[in-house]
């Protein structure tokens, strides 16, 4: 009976928990189903997800919840009480007066984001303008402190001392315009840790003038000196100190890193375009920093669309194989009537054929795939030097009609002259039709707006530039400076190194620069010891003599 009883009560709760399994199932289908309505009839909707399962619509940004919305931990104990979540769980509708879409969420992220890199860039700049005020009012403080607080008992200035008053003047003028050079300048841009020989200069002179400011305090205040022309003296030394720290920043900062010691090879991920640099020593970030520089003077500009077009070749050319099996009817009713095991080993060979027939298929379409990309890539230089062709007629002739234009307005009076920007209007509809049909063949429309080729085309005009000139911004893809920050995003970039990034690159140091939709490989080569010899050449060597026979052959 006890084991009945128990058998019977397992029965009910496995029962039990199978009708509330299915009633929980039922329930988050029709919340499924109420949540994608909502969805339809507001395109603000946020919905939130449980933490274990986000999904894109969810209103967390940069990996934290929004405020006011429960943090994974706090989920984390009530799954325990309440495991049919998707029967309680709620949707916002943007109707909601609690209701945050995706673009204000955004652009809060944004917000906050763009206020911590503005701070963080004017941080080393602060840090410079204190420093530098600090090392340039400590030698006149020195020198004024005595003079304020026991004028009475000082001895009398002679003219050496006067000298000396006017060489710290000097040394004080050279110091000040040397820190703006060198440290007061506008930072291009905001690295992820501290410079390493910055922060050493600033903690040495800091130490520097803090040493000096302590000796000052014992010998000079303590004791009220009498010896000005020895306080002097100590001031000067002071600024000769200073001047020969801002030379070491000057060697440590400028001059060290100028002579090449690493070739560097940098590769785009996405369309493989690669070039090599040089680079002195510098540190990982430094360099990730230059070659950034490089890239967006060197680099073309990176078109996604081209890369599209690729992806829908390859996808076309690995598109799945339909295969008709012919003898499946045959081995169903073979399988139903005989209803043996050999039935089922008589079935096998057949799907070896079947996947035969699929191997021979794919080598056949392998092999003519190379045909295929021939004259595919054949067909788009075709269209690209047909269009190319219609555009550069086409522009000669706007450009031929404007000079034909030019020379009638050397006649006309001051009034009917058109202005440079009324003309590059006037002879763009004629050029705007075949332009946008080559740049939509050559997958660049993106890059050049109609505002940017009308002030390109009235800068041409103003400068009297031939029609070749205006066509070499838009014939070949230039450099990714060329085009406006938007098309480039100069502040969406992260250094990926397995090393510190404050240390110094060397061989084999490697490292990836990311952005939005690429990234940037950089590997680092030791440039060779170069062994150069010396052979020498005696002049005499050169030198011959020719003999002349003076009987000739009849």
């Amino acid at each position: 009976m006890d084991t009945e009883s128990t058998h019977s009560g397992y029965s009910y709760h496995s029962s039990r928990s199978g009708r509330s399994n299915r009633h929980g199932d039922r329930s988050r289908e029709r919340h499924k189903a109420s949540s994608s309505k909502d969805s339809s009839r507001s395109e603000r909707s946020v919905v939130i997800n449980p933490p274990d399962t986000p999904s894109q619509d969810s209103p967390i940004h940069n990996g934290e919840p929004l405020p006011g919305e429960p943090t994974p931990a706090a989920d984390h104990g009530d799954e325990a009480q309440d495991d049919n979540w998707g029967e309680t769980t709620t949707a916002v509708t943007g109707t909601s007066e609690l209701s945050i879409s995706q673009e204000e969420v955004v652009g809060l992220g944004k917000g906050i984001q763009d206020r911590t890199q503005g701070f963080r860039r004017y941080v080393p700049l602060a840090v410079g303008v204190c420093v530098g005020l600090l090392v340039l009012a400590t030698p006149l403080v020195f020198l004024l402190l005595p003079a304020v607080m026991w004028p009475d008992r000082l001895q009398a200035c002679g003219a050496a001392c006067e000298g000396l008053f006017l060489s710290i003047s000097f040394k004080l003028l050279i110091l000040l315009v040397a820190i703006w050079a060198l440290f007061l300048r506008p930072g291009r841009a905001s690295l992820p840790r501290v410079c390493v020989y910055r922060a050493f200069l600033t903690t040495l002179t800091l130490l520097l003038t803090m040493s000096y400011w302590l000796f000052y305090g014992v010998r000079i205040l303590d004791a009220q000196d009498e010896d000005y022309h020895g306080i002097v003296q100590f001031a000067v030394s002071l600024v000769d100190s200073q001047l020969f720290v801002h030379y070491l920043a000057v060697v440590l900062l400028e001059l060290r890193h100028l002579q090449p010691c690493y070739s560097v090879c940098v590769m785009r991920s996405t369309d493989g375009e690669t070039r090599h640099y040089n680079i002195g020593q510098l540190s990982i970030q430094r360099a990730a920093l230059s070659i950034l520089e490089y890239y967006y003077r060197d680099f073309p500009l990176h078109n996604p669309a081209l890369l599209s077009a690729s992806k829908h070749r390859a996808a076309k050319h690995l598109a799945g194989l339909k295969v008709y099996d012919v003898d499946a009817f045959k081995n169903k009713l073979r399988t139903y009537l005989l209803d043996t095991p050999g039935s089922t080993a008589g079935a096998q060979p057949a799907n070896g054929n079947q996947s035969r027939a699929m191997v021979t298929a794919a080598g056949k379409r392998k092999d003519t795939a190379h045909s295929e990309l021939y004259y595919e890539e054949a067909d788009y230089e075709r269209r690209v030097r047909k269009r190319r062709a219609r555009l550069v007629v086409a522009v000669e002739e706007a450009f031929t009609h404007v000079r034909r234009m030019k020379k009638e307005d050397e006649r006309a009076t001051p009034s009917d002259i058109m202005d440079v920007r009324e003309a590059a209007l006037a002879i763009f509809p004629s050029m705007a039709r075949a332009l946008q049909k080559y740049l939509r063949t050559t997958r660049r429309q993106h890059c050049h707006s109609m505002e940017s080729i009308q002030k390109h085309l009235a800068f041409c005009l103003v400068n009297n530039m031939s029609p070749k000139a205006f066509l070499e911004a838009y014939l070949a893809p230039g450099p990714t400076l060329q085009y406006g920050p938007e098309r480039w995003m100069a502040d969406q970039w992260t250094l990926v190194s397995e090393a510190s990034v404050t240390g110094g690159v060397k061989e084999g140091t490697e490292f990836l620069l990311r952005c939005l939709d690429f990234s940037l490989a950089v590997t680092v080569k030791s440039i060779p010891y170069i062994r150069l010899t010396e052979e020498y050449i005696d002049p005499k060597s050169h030198k011959f003599l020719l003999l002349l026979q003076s009987e000739t052959s009849v």
